[in-house]
């Protein structure tokens, strides 16, 4: 939703750390919310699971705000909050890089590329190469 971009560049920019977070939690909130509207509006909500993470979520989000507050005004160390947006950003990262590589080993490393939009699927569509049977000059040709 922007927090990710916006936080680190509202910090590079001098903006209290304190105020960095909020917006970014603000903007996080607005996008979530205007996409639960839509996939509710949609009808693709499964609400069992919509209303067990809906509390789960506000609990932890509960918990963690009230006791990262709580700390910072002790210690006075807003700089923490740059160390949890860091984490959370490199988490996620990894976290790509993972399914990556997760969904790529689903289909036996068949990279083929970017498709057309709204094509059939035929014989001649199928991935002609496998990623594993390719050497490293094959794949890296500079």
């Amino acid at each position: 939703g922007g927090g990710m971009v916006l936080g680190p560049l509202m910090i590079v920019m001098g903006v209290n750390p304190r105020v960095s977070t909020a917006t970014t939690a603000t903007m996080i909130l607005l996008t979530s919310s205007s996409v639960a509207v839509m996939f509710v509006m949609s009808g693709l909500v499964p609400w069992q699971y919509a209303v067990y993470f809906f509390f789960v979520c506000l609990l932890g989000a509960y918990i963690g705000k009230t006791r990262i507050d709580a700390y910072v005004k002790k210690t006075g160390m807003g700089s923490i909050l740059v160390g949890i947006l860091a984490t959370i950003i490199a988490l996620a990262t990894i976290g790509c890089i993972i399914i990556l590589f997760l969904n790529l080993a689903k289909v036996d490393w068949c990279v083929d590329g970017f498709k057309a939009f709204c094509t059939v699927s035929s014989e001649e569509n199928a991935c002609p190469t496998r990623l594993l049977s390719l050497s490293a000059e094959e794949i890296f040709p500079y």
